[in-house]
């Protein structure tokens, strides 16, 4: 366990930091493993208006650590004193520790997205179509490259994918070309279908049948719109709950140096959703 990781005399304090956050599963997740681990903590969501004010508030308040979430993973990087070099390839941070006042970021979504694919399929030499340019998406490529993968991004502005892959190295394609691409996976790295944007389908539904697998980043609903098109044209689908237990696992045993309680962790996710673990 990291130095004052549990202190009978304190309550340590996480949070997320994001805008909006009131959707966000974070603080079930984890504060259930925190209580299953026997840390006294507690994690609260921060619906932040001003981010160079909020990491202030971090140091001044004496938060431990921090996750980060839309819109702010890339923008977070120059406010941080430090930034791993996973952080720093990938060019979006969604974890920070506060050591002492002294803040580091790093990333976690890219394991998780590995693992949760990992968990269905063989990444080593698959072609994966990723929507988006964000920090989602460039994680989303930094994982798939890890597994073996070739990730190819696709984003509705030309620039953001053609810049985002030059920093990553991999190749890119236009958005409108999705038709034509040969890819097994497709990966969706936007916030479209996301509560409560449910309605919203980020491609034309029809060119969902190309694939063997859709992947939705989105966890909240267990089932967007994006899933249940590519379910009716029977393509296999993963919901976003996977990666979110298992790049929030990533970060407990940054913060903390202890093993998380990942099975409990995918529970509170699942309950709070009102739906059952099917991926």
């Amino acid at each position: 366990m990291r130095d004052g990781a549990k202190r009978s005399e304190e309550v340590l304090v996480f949070g997320l930091l994001g805008n909006p956050v009131g959707h966000s599963l974070s603080p079930k997740m984890h504060r259930a493993a925190f209580q299953a681990m026997g840390i006294e903590a507690e994690y609260v969501a921060f619906p932040v208006v001003n981010l160079e004010q909020a990491v202030t508030g971090i140091r001044g308040l004496g938060i431990r650590g921090a996750s980060v979430t839309i819109p702010f993973k890339e923008e977070i990087i120059s406010l941080m004193d430090k930034v791993d070099r996973v952080a720093s390839v990938i060019g979006a941070v969604n974890t920070l520790v506060n050591d002492q006042g002294v803040l580091t970021g790093t990333n976690t979504d890219w394991l998780g997205l590995k693992r949760a694919l990992e968990s269905r399929i063989s990444i080593r030499g698959r072609r994966v179509a990723i929507l988006g340019a964000g920090g989602a998406a460039r994680a989303a490529v930094y994982g798939v490259m890890a597994g073996g993968g070739e990730p190819i991004l696709l984003n509705r502005t030309p620039q953001r994918a053609m810049r985002a892959a030059r920093d990553l190295g991999c190749g890119w394609a236009l958005w409108e070309g999705l038709g034509d691409l040969n890819a097994h996976v497709l990966v969706n790295a936007t916030p479209a279908g996301m509560s409560p944007r449910g309605d919203e389908c980020p491609v034309e539904p029809e060119l969902l049948s190309r694939f063997h697998l859709v992947v939705d980043m989105v966890y909240n609903p267990l089932r967007t719109r994006l899933l249940e098109e590519a379910e009716a044209r029977g393509v296999g689908t993963m919901n976003g709950v996977e990666m979110l237990v298992q790049q929030g696992a990533e970060q407990i045993r940054i913060w903390t140096g202890m093993e998380p309680p990942i099975q409990i962790m995918r529970k509170a996710v699942i309950e709070a959703l009102g739906g059952e673990d099917e991926d």
